[in-house]
């Protein structure tokens, strides 16, 4: 045997002296641990002595009842189990990478999605037979945790947490009203009735819409000129409020006021003259689209497809551009 290779083996017997080391603390007792890892008891001492002996310092203390680590012990354990958490960690990415998409693939998404679920999803779903599909609908935020979900849309911006949200695109924020709306609204100013506002200032006393889960909605809009990087900001108070986007929108096409809406959800609408976009010139943002999972160490490969399906889905829409 050659040196090198004598080294390789003595580095290949310590790693498992340290896995076999963390099992003992973790289990309680080298009997416990010797069952969990398929070995002997004596097997499990005898590597519990060289360990000891290789360090030169105790690192349990043996009674007849139980085992308790010494400082060096509680010392080592910590890296030891370290060292174990990082090769699981590793074994699941390789387990996640040679996973197929398959089992039920549990999607939140808010109502507005509802629509986008077949042209996004059925030409994936229909290429993995062993895969199904339940889709939670509902505007209202839900624990992914608790309701099991593997992958969820949300829009906006994403309150801090240990959950993992992965960019699908952006949609701008435009105005809208109905043509109905608007001529009303210039009636009541003695304007021609197709004339469209100028700036922000002028819609300050308008009828607002607005989608919202606060219990007391307040409208807060901010506007940048985009031509001069002139900066407005508008308050006020909604005339109407609900919880859902969609009705929002049903509420804005009837003529009963008038909102900020995602570009996204009305391209149809603007096309066909059911709306109208006010303030083309002033930019009101972008509305993040997120795919977001729980804190995972490897995502099995039905959310990692989903993902990717999804992203390049929302990046063929008109009304959705790339984050930059």
């Amino acid at each position: 045997m050659t040196l090198k290779l004598y080294f390789k083996i003595a580095a290949m017997e310590d790693l498992k002296r340290m896995a076999i080391f963390a099992t003992v603390v973790q289990q309680g007792s080298m009997s416990a641990a010797a069952r969990l890892l398929d070995m002997s008891p004596s097997a499990v001492s005898q590597h519990m002595r060289q360990l000891e002996r290789s360090a030169g310092v105790s690192l349990l203390h043996r009674s007849t009842r139980q085992l308790t680590l010494t400082d060096a012990g509680q010392r080592y354990y910590t890296q030891c189990a370290a060292l174990c958490e990082a090769a699981r960690r590793a074994q699941a990415e390789l387990a996640a990478e040679r996973q197929q998409p398959s089992g039920e693939l549990r999607l939140s998404a808010p109502l507005g999605f509802a629509n986008h679920a077949a042209p996004a999803l059925g030409a994936w779903l229909g290429q993995h037979p062993q895969l199904r599909l339940r889709l939670l609908v509902d505007d209202a935020p839900i624990d992914l945790i608790q309701a099991r979900v593997d992958l969820a849309l949300r829009f906006g911006n994403q309150a801090d947490s240990s959950w993992v949200a992965r960019h699908l695109g952006a949609s701008p924020t435009v105005l809208c009203a109905s043509p109905q709306w608007l001529a009303a609204w210039n009636q009541q100013a003695g304007r021609p009735l197709q004339a469209l506002p100028a700036h922000p200032s002028e819609l300050a006393t308008a009828e607002w819409l607005q989608q919202s889960h606060a219990e007391h909605p307040q409208l807060n809009e901010e506007w940048r000129h985009e031509a001069s990087g002139e900066r407005f900001a508008l308050q006020a108070l909604p005339r109407m409020v609900s919880n859902h986007r969609g009705t929002v929108q049903h509420l804005c096409e009837a003529g009963l006021g008038l909102a900020p809406l995602s570009l996204l959800d009305v391209v149809q609408p603007l096309r066909e003259g059911r709306l109208l976009r006010l303030l083309p010139d002033w930019d009101m943002g972008l509305l993040d689209l997120w795919a977001v999972t729980p804190e995972r160490d490897a995502l099995p490969a039905k959310v990692r497809q989903a993902v990717d399906v999804l992203r390049a889905y929302f990046a063929q829409l008109p009304g959705v551009q790339p984050r930059s």
